[in-house]
C-alpha cells in the first residue's frame, strides 16, 4: 500500500494536510490553508517537487 495525503480542518478552521506513509505513520506535515482548494494544491505542490527531489545533507 502507498503513502496518502490527508486533508483535514484544525481547530482553527484552516485545512492542513499531512502525509501518512503505508503503516499509518505521519511523515510531513503542511501548512494551514484558508480553503480545502488551497491545501490540495498544496499537496499538489509537494508530489511535484519530490518527485525529482534529492537528498542533501547540511548537518554539520
Amino acid at each position: 500500500m502507498a503513502g496518502k495525503f490527508e486533508i483535514y480542518e484544525d481547530r482553527a478552521g484552516k485545512f492542513r494536510f499531512r502525509l501518512k506513509a503505508s503503516n499509518g505513520q505521519v511523515v510531513a506535515t503542511g501548512e494551514a490553508y484558508e480553503s480545502k482548494s488551497a491545501a490540495h494544491k498544496g499537496c499538489d505542490a509537494v508530489q511535484r517537487a519530490a518527485a525529482d527531489a534529492t537528498i542533501e545533507d547540511v548537518a554539520s
